[in-house]
């Protein structure tokens, strides 16, 4: 049997050795959801909105323990951690009052002619095994955005989270049971890849909830055949500040959402365009307002910045900063690695060609991008592959409607940054950001299939 070690970021230590599931483990499990698939059946609406209010209730109960725990394992800061907590309460939570709305409707057919007489009811039904597959940077919060509307809407989940997250993923699987999830509509698996793509392909999996990279999710789809496919597969979201734009709003706005969690956000600002008119003073603020950052050893509550989540992320991170410095970015401050910490970094002067510009970074690095027109930005961005989210400072609503209709994107905010985002919010993104939409009663009907009766 196969293993590997869960490490720190921050400390180096092994927390724990962790075993890979089997294939024989992970085909139990999906055998024992398929049985699971009449319980769910028989189950009705306000008995499933009754255990997600349970878990709702046990997740605060468990608060700071799962917090702590997802510090240790991915290095997120503490106060971060909670955060996440607190927003997992509340899709929870929504997931719960959403599971008793889940309506149809009728339609009559004489709205169009021939006459004919008769009505459609059209209702929501489960799809069966929603198979939820996570990534490591928010371990509870977008596991529960799968969670919670699958079991709502009717469905058996099997779920994966990231490897570095096993421990908190376990600590979630024991309050799922705990709150009255039976264990044959919820299962947790931990499989390698050749096992994971025997179960992407399987006929049993019904539908495919994925937050991840690009190229994970293309060998999903090549692999999956005619399955539900929903998709969150990150950005490189831009931030804009107009000539109108409140300079110390937006210097803040990039700040929490670009440093916060070391950087690891899919909709965290990855390139500021900032308007000429503004660019040397937003420059100079946001320089001295970053070497305020309090960074460290992510369990203190001070800590702002702590360990991006491995070596390896930290590798490719200073790779491509070194890249950019080569081909003429000038560094304002950062730059520097202690360990798994990646010191916030703020440059100018890239090339837009560069690995930091091009792809998305996952890591506390801003880049600030100087423009004298919108055209400008816009002819950028659509150079993108990407295209989750975007921000824009201004009061204009001419740039406001123009930004809204041509960036291709899933939601623009204004005065704030690409990295908003609500529970009952519809999230995700176009073109390689993804496809389907989060969000609990969104997910819901995303993970639902349409039947209609003609009576």
């Amino acid at each position: 049997m196969s293993s590997y070690n869960i490490i720190n970021p921050y400390s180096m230590k092994t927390i724990a050795q962790v075993n890979y599931t089997t294939k024989e483990e992970a085909f139990n499990a999906l055998a024992l959801l398929e049985m699971g698939r009449k319980i769910q059946k028989k189950m009705a609406p306000f008995e499933r909105a009754q255990i997600l209010a349970n878990l709702a209730a046990l997740m605060k109960r468990d608060k700071e323990k799962i917090a702590t725990q997802i510090t240790h394992e991915m290095g997120k800061t503490i106060g971060d951690s909670l955060v996440e907590m607190d927003r997992a309460i509340t899709t929870i939570t929504l997931s719960s009052q959403e599971a008793i709305r889940i309506n149809g409707e009728v339609l009559n057919s004489d709205a169009f002619a021939p006459r004919r007489d008769k009505r459609g009811m059209v209702e929501h039904f489960p799809l069966g095994i929603v198979f939820a597959i996570t990534p490591f940077n928010f371990p509870i919060n977008l596991s529960v955005h799968k969670i919670g509307p699958a079991f709502a809407a009717g469905n058996c989940i099997l779920f994966k989270p990231g490897p570095q997250n096993y421990l908190s993923g376990k600590m979630l699987t024991s309050i799922c049971h705990e709150a009255g999830m039976p264990k044959e509509t919820f299962q947790m698996i931990n499989p390698d890849i050749p096992v994971m793509s025997e179960l992407t392909s399987h006929p049993a999996i019904n539908c495919i909830s994925f937050t991840g990279g690009v190229v994970a999710a293309k060998a999903i789809a090549r692999n999956a055949g005619l399955k539900k496919l929903l998709f969150e597969l990150g950005g490189n979201d831009p931030l804009i500040v107009m000539q109108d734009g409140d300079v110390d709003l937006a210097i803040k706005t990039a700040i929490n959402q670009r440093f916060g969690t070391a950087g690891q956000r899919c909709t965290a600002s990855k390139k500021l365009f900032i308007h000429e008119s503004l660019y040397d003073v937003f420059k100079t603020k946001l320089i001295e307002e970053t070497k305020k950052i309090i960074i460290g050893d992510p369990i203190n509550k001070e800590t702002f910045v702590g360990p991006v989540v491995n070596a390896k992320a930290a590798d490719e991170i200073m790779r491509r900063l070194d890249q950019a410095v080569q081909q003429g970015a000038n560094i304002l401050c950062g730059h520097k690695r202690e360990g798994n910490i990646i010191y916030p970094t703020v440059l100018e002067n890239l090339d837009i060609e560069c690995d930091l510009i091009k792809d998305e970074t996952f890591g506390p690095v801003i880049p600030l991008m100087k423009f004298s027109t919108l055209d400008e930005v816009l002819e950028q961005l659509k150079m993108s592959s990407f295209g989750l989210q975007a921000g824009v400072f201004t009061n204009d609503l001419r740039t406001i409607k123009r930004l809204y209709e041509e960036l291709e994107v899933g939601a623009l905010a204004v005065n704030d940054g690409p990295g908003f985002r609500a529970e009952h919010f519809p999230f995700g993104g176009m073109k390689e950001s993804g496809m389907g939409r989060e969000g609990v009663a969104y997910a819901i009907r995303e993970m639902s299939a349409v039947k209609t009766l003609i009576f």
